[in-house]
């Protein structure tokens, strides 16, 4: 936070000034009053920028937002009908930029609508009267410390660093709250002052009661802060078998001599894990030493961050790991002699489990078949070999079933292997793992370079050269094809043709 002794300097880009001046004097044109107010304060005394724009109006919101969209060409979006709550979605033409502007209906004075906020450091406002003068001049935004309504002392919590609930009623009147204050802790990397802890754990059941899309909204972006310690934050405050009651089962649920810990902290240490093996986060029980063999690229670290419709796929790997063994207490059987722990059908079965979480959560039909194919999967990557590296056709087989999750696949097999060792990592088995996908990726590539180019026969060739008709067997032929073309077997459409003949002929003879 920059201050000087007398005055507080507000950092404002010019794009916001610009956005902020425009929705400003449409508010005052009305002669509506408004205060700048929640986390837009927020980040100009800490200097962050931000596209989101909160604005409380003494008037309707609802109908405010909608005169303002209509009349800056924006979008009008219904937030929270029973609260007075809506958003304007602006865009710069050139498209460079968009703004959310979220506006609320001022409740009494702007000291008593602060005592409604959630936490100090979102409970200050400014008066838009005194702000639009600066933003019309150069030379940014100056004001004195009265000048910024902090009837909580948020000023002060910025300084501390301190997430501090505004009052016992917090959480009970909007018990997203719980999530809100891990998530600012994580993205603001603040601490939660005790007393505010305590009342988390002591409402924490309440966030069962919050509507799915909402716990959804919190839930990705706790995951989207690099590292797993907000996972460990959440177990610590309750929310985390609040959030996901299904986990709560693998507590102390022992697995096999190779892992450290039981299934409950295994899930959490995966979270962790995922995170460093993509360069985004630490990992308590290795380093650089045992990140240098884990294979990685641009082309990788965009996989990753690509957006997939709402979350990154960084994100739903993190989602997925932490779910991943949901299933293993329901499927815990001793079937070896010696009495040897197994969760046979384990993957198949949390799968399912997990496609019902996020339906409940209100994640998107996309989001849940890629986390659901995630964890569906997970064993393949160490079930492509039994001994040595796996064949190209294994390969092909994997990617072929799995698509673009394949290489999130590779990097869960590896998160796993660390989460299951923790401390007791074997070096030269590590690095054996890390050879292996390396090698898988490797292939991968190589074969969606090899079946980039046009096929070698398509479903006319074969059904003039061989007499076949339409139907699935016609189709089981092409997928051969395509196998052995990535695989390297086949590369001419002369070879292709000899290759359908020599499979036609060995089914003929085995009839």
């Amino acid at each position: 936070m920059q201050c000087s002794v007398e005055k507080l300097n507000l950092d404002i880009s010019a794009d916001v000034s610009a956005v902020l001046l425009r929705v400003i004097g449409f508010l005052s044109e009305k002669g509506v009053r408004s205060y700048l107010t929640g986390g837009f304060v927020r980040d100009m005394l800490l200097g962050r920028d931000t596209a989101d724009i909160d604005i409380a109006v003494a008037r309707d919101a609802l109908e405010t937002g909608q005169e303002i969209a209509a009349a800056l060409d924006g979008k009008y979006v219904l937030l929270d009908r029973e609260n007075g709550v809506a958003r304007v979605v602006l865009e710069d033409p050139s498209g460079s930029g968009r703004w959310m502007i979220d506006l609320s209906t001022l409740r009494g004075d702007a000291v008593e609508d602060m005592s409604r906020r959630d936490f100090t450091i979102n409970a200050m406002a400014v008066n838009v009267d005194s702000l639009r003068p600066m933003l019309e001049e150069p030379g940014g935004v100056a004001l004195a410390p009265e000048e910024i309504i902090d009837p909580f002392g948020g000023q002060g919590d910025l300084e501390r660093r301190l997430i501090r609930a505004v009052s016992p009623s917090v959480f009970p009147s909007d018990a997203v709250r719980l999530l809100r204050a891990v998530r600012l802790a994580g993205e603001l990397d603040f601490t939660i002052e005790e007393e505010t802890s305590v009342m988390i754990e002591r409402c924490c059941q309440l966030i069962t009661g919050v509507a799915g899309e909402r716990v959804r909204e919190e839930l990705l972006r706790i995951l989207a802060v690099p590292g797993g310690h907000l996972i460990v934050l959440m177990d610590k405050l309750g929310l985390l078998t609040a959030v996901f009651p299904e986990l709560a089962p693998a507590r102390g649920v022992d697995q096999p001599v190779v892992h450290f810990w039981d299934v409950y902290r295994h899930s959490i240490e995966t979270v962790a894990a995922v995170d460093f093996l993509l360069r985004r986060g630490g990992w308590e029980y290795g380093g650089e030493e045992a990140l240098a063999p884990v294979p990685w690229s641009e082309a990788l670290e965009r996989h990753f961050e690509q957006d997939t419709g709402g979350a990154t796929g960084r994100v739903l790997l993190k989602l997925a790991a932490l779910l991943h063994d949901i299933a293993k207490p329901q499927t815990k059987r001793a079937v070896e002699e010696g009495g040897r722990v197994r969760f046979l059908g384990h993957a198949t079965e949390g799968a399912a489990v997990v496609a019902g979480i996020l339906e409940k959560l209100r994640f998107s039909t996309r989001e849940i078949k890629r986390v659901s194919l995630i964890i569906e999967n997970h064993l393949r990557p160490s079930q492509m070999s039994s001994d040595g590296l796996p064949t190209r056709r294994a390969i092909y087989r994997f990617f072929r079933d799995t698509g673009d999750a394949g290489i999130d696949l590779l990097y869960l097999n590896l998160a796993d292997h660390l989460a299951a060792r923790g401390p007791n990592l074997d070096w030269q088995g590590w690095l054996e793992h890390c050879r292996t996908a390396a090698y898988v990726l490797e292939q991968h590539f190589s074969q969606e370079a090899a079946a980039a180019p046009p096929k070698l026969v398509d479903g006319h060739e074969l059904m003039n050269a061989f007499g076949l008709g339409p139907g699935p067997r016609l189709g089981e032929l092409l997928e051969a094809v395509r196998e052995a073309q990535a695989a390297g077997e086949v590369t001419t459409r002369e070879a292709a043709l000899e290759y359908v003949a020599a499979l036609l002929s060995a089914v003929n003879k085995s009839s």
